[in-house]
């Protein structure tokens, strides 16, 4: 979490410097950074952007799940990444307030235990109640289905970690 980057600066950043900068948009999974980095110079900020969520895409899916895991349960109490610390407090997840703690410990042990990773979900612009109704339905999914799902918010935070990280970049997620 540092000030947005240039195209030009992006390009000229050696292997070391280049993770530092974009290893925490994948939660704990410097790997990806590591490997976007062997794509240098990139055309665009698009470009850097493409590559980093197709690296993942085509990750296989032992790596996928590994990516998963290394993500943190929503309201956990114990120490959360620069970004997740503070997504989740913006979402209000920080908080102990009514009983939230309880019921996301609860829901968290149940997704766990019916998927084999944490629940995860872009926090970014929910409301606690939004969070805790979106966990609860899908809860309801199939595995395969939840999976995918997982992969799509993952993209989702990247997004929204890189419009932080990015120069003039608008990213949709």
């Amino acid at each position: 979490m540092s000030n947005p980057y240039k195209l030009d600066e992006i390009n000229n950043m050696d292997r070391q410097v280049f993770v530092a900068a974009f290893g925490g948009v994948f939660e704990d999974s410097l790997w990806v950074a590591e490997t976007a980095w062997q794509s240098v110079p990139f055309a665009s900020k698009d470009a850097l952007i493409e590559t980093l969520f197709d690296i993942i895409t085509h990750a296989g899916r032992e790596a996928q799940l590994k990516l998963l895991r290394a993500h943190p349960e929503l309201g956990a109490r114990k120490p959360l990444t620069g970004y997740s610390a503070g997504e989740q407090s913006r979402a209000g997840l920080q908080q102990e307030q009514d009983n939230r703690v309880t019921t996301l410990a609860d829901l968290n042990q149940r997704y766990r235990q019916k998927f084999g990773f944490p629940f995860i979900l872009a926090v970014t612009g929910l409301t606690p109640d939004k969070i805790l109704e979106n966990f609860r339905s899908r809860l309801e999914n199939d595995p395969e289905d939840e999976f995918n799902e997982c992969l799509t918010q993952v993209f989702r935070i990247a997004a929204f970690r890189l419009e932080n990280l990015l120069v003039g970049e608008t990213i949709v997620g």
